[in-house]
């Protein structure tokens, strides 16, 4: 397998693959998108910062791409919804630069209220401005939160040891969690009206690119200062120049900028603004941790398939996908029957698991099951991070309940799909610690071991059924492996589940189906 590391990555992480059996690394920096194009698609997982963009034009030409990794936690250079789509799993590495963008952030704020940059430059320039240079304490001073994550929280706690009075505004975060580490919650008006300072700590989103804006500033009380270690465009810019010229804003600190570099941009002229290239993250033991992180996750994933700090698809452990992985066969090969004998477009898919599953997280089950269904239906891949993706494309609707009561089993999911044309039902069971079995199809019980070549066969319960298909099957050469025979509760039919050592040929089933005790047969492959 082939890895692609396309931007600086920490010198630990490279040999970290190196030295994987099985693993090949190539580095390649500074790659332009066009030459990136032509390369991605002999490569199995990317690694990058900020610099690459994964676009879907670049996902479109990666066919063989699996995972793409970045070192770092924001991913507002990467498609995701396009990345799930062609089934990429899309990781980054939320802790390993969570402390030093905090303290990066608290420092920033230090050397504004103190005209630390502005100082510094003027001394070296010859000057001594002491009087015009005098700042202000931030002891006892209101320190306003936007965004409680792991950055938000750190600065939070970094500022209370500052012995400032910290309030926080996040519409994620209960008010609970937020007074139960120590702080005031509040709304972002209350905010805007209590704080002195504001620091922003937020994703790059939709809903939050340009919302620290004109109205914002006119909210917050006069004399404010800014600071901004998140994500350039979170605060609009053209915005932030006007109230600092009308002196609304008494100071801004930004690390990331709309446009980076951030070339002409009128606030570079102001003295009452400081900057720096986005170097939040930009430590000696931040990029180690997120180089160890990035190349052990994809490493892990490639060699084991564990997902870890995934933003598209649930994350799953070695230890759990261990536990989880007779209940994931069980619910791909499921799915795969389920798809070879329905008829019509699937509408609505529901699963029920039923008795005693240790508390198990079981998201990756019904994914599974899914891929099992959507694999035969379409000519494209489907994987587990794309399934989900199709099924709601397709118009599926997938909902999951759980239960006390697996009948006569241990465990048991139960799987009805809802097409145009029919309703079905499944039900499987894991027997002993991992082999799945099919142990209702509709009203028949049986127990049906679901791989190799395989048929359904619903005959009359007469005598001579069985035996006249098994001369069949033994003219034409066709050994059989393992019979099961279901009966119909309360009915007159039975239902036979047959596993042969070669697959049953057209001809083959057409004699079968015109036997007179046969109704219907339907050859399988699972």
């Amino acid at each position: 397998m082939k890895v692609l590391v396309s931007d600086n990555l920490g010198e630990i992480g490279i040999q970290m693959f190196q030295e994987t059996e099985g693993i090949d690394v190539d580095v390649k920096t500074g790659l332009s998108p066009e030459e990136l194009k032509e390369i991605i698609g002999e490569y199995d997982a990317l690694v990058i910062r900020s610099a690459t963009k994964v676009t879907e034009e670049i996902l479109e030409a990666a066919e063989r791409l699996k995972v793409v990794g970045r070192a770092g936690i924001g991913l507002d250079n990467v498609d995701i919804p396009a990345a799930s789509k062609r089934g990429v799993v899309v990781m980054n590495t939320p802790t390993g630069n969570v402390v030093t963008t905090a303290e990066h952030a608290i420092a920033m704020m230090l050397s504004l209220s103190r005209n630390i940059p502005r100082g510094t430059a003027t001394l070296k320039a010859g000057n001594w401005e002491k009087k015009k240079l005098q700042g202000r304490e931030i002891f006892n001073k209101v320190l306003g939160v936007i965004g409680f994550g792991k950055i938000g929280s750190i600065v939070a706690d970094r500022a209370r040891g500052l012995k400032m009075k910290v309030v926080v505004y996040d519409p994620f975060v209960t008010p609970e969690q937020i007074e139960k580490a120590g702080f005031e919650s509040v709304s972002l008006a209350e905010l805007y009206q209590k704080a002195d300072y504001i620091t922003v700590h937020v994703p790059k989103l939709k809903d939050t690119l340009g919302f620290i804006n004109k109205d914002a500033f006119a909210q917050m009380k006069d004399g404010v200062m800014l600071i901004n270690c998140a994500r350039g465009g979170i605060m609009n810019e053209a915005d932030l120049y006007d109230a600092m010229k009308s002196g609304k804003v008494a100071g801004a600190a930004l690390d990331v900028f709309e446009t980076e570099p951030p070339e002409a941009s009128p606030l570079l002229e102001l003295d009452n603004f400081i900057c720096t290239p986005h170097l939040g993250a930009s430590t000696k033991e931040a990029q180690t941790n997120v180089a160890v992180a990035v190349a052990r996750q994809i490493i892990d994933y490639l060699k084991t398939g564990t997902v870890v700090n995934a933003v598209n698809v649930p994350s799953v452990t070695g230890e759990l996908l261990e536990k989880l992985r007779p209940f994931l066969t069980l619910g791909d090969r499921m799915g795969c029957l389920m798809s070879q004998l329905i008829c019509g477009p699937v509408k609505e898919v529901s699963i029920e698991y039923m008795g005693d599953f240790k508390g198990l997280d079981l998201s990756p089950v019904t994914t599974a099951i899914l891929q099992g269904l959507l694999t035969p239906m379409l000519k494209e891949m489907v994987n587990s991070v794309n399934a989900p993706v199709i099924a709601k494309e397709r118009g599926i609707r997938v909902t999951e309940s759980a239960s006390a009561d697996a009948e006569n089993f241990l465990n048991l999911i139960r799987v009805k799909t809802h097409t145009t044309e029919m309703d079905l039902t499944l039900a499987g069971s894991v027997f002993g610690k991992s082999d799945p079995r099919i142990v209702r199809i509709n009203h028949f019980r049986l127990e049906m071991i679901p791989q190799g070549h395989s048929a359904i066969i619903h005959n009359q319960d007469k005598p001579g059924a069985i035996g006249s298909i098994g001369s069949v099957l033994g003219k034409n050469n066709i050994n059989i492996g393992k019979m099961q025979v279901g009966q119909e509760q309360d009915g007159d039919r039975n239902i036979i589940f047959l596993q042969t050592d070669t697959s049953i040929p057209g001809n083959v089933v057409e004699e079968l189906r015109n036997l007179p005790l046969v109704n219907t047969v339907i050859p399988l492959e699972l």
